[in-house]
């Protein structure tokens, strides 16, 4: 049977892409960039690491989309080499509120340690540090 083994990109269905892409480039790192795929559209793509995350105007998504895409939605966990004080000192500056953590929890590949914030849509972020198990 064929398998899969890394995550390329997701994609979030966002109220304001220019709103979203600042958030997340000064709050959380990224880099955003334009894109123009073969239908010669411009988009949106947040980059990290060697993933990224596709930003869809909502009520504009493009095709093929979710079945129903939703402003708000997405569950976010991502990893972090920085100490989460740094992330907290960090968001605190930013004016960002910690909705919960730091917390215990498991990834995906073993023990973390999480906050979690919430973007401008309401979307959940989880930003985590690996523990040793």
């Amino acid at each position: 049977m064929p398998k899969v083994d890394f995550l390329d990109h997701i994609v979030l269905t966002v109220a304001d892409v220019g709103v979203t892409a600042n958030f997340y480039e000064r709050v959380l790192g990224m880099t955003a960039e334009s894109f123009r795929p073969a239908d010669g559209t411009i988009r949106t793509a947040l980059k990290f690491g060697g993933q990224k995350i596709n930003l869809h105007q909502s009520g504009q998504e493009f095709e093929p989309k979710a079945a129903r895409p939703t402003k708000g939605s997405a569950d976010l966990c991502l990893l972090s080499p920085d100490p989460l004080a740094a992330w907290q000192a960090h968001l605190a500056a930013e004016g960002i509120e910690i909705t919960e953590g730091p917390i215990r929890r498991t990834g995906a590949t073993g023990p973390i340690l999480s906050i979690y914030l919430r973007d401008p849509d309401g979307n959940l972020i989880e930003v985590s540090n690996r523990l040793q198990a």
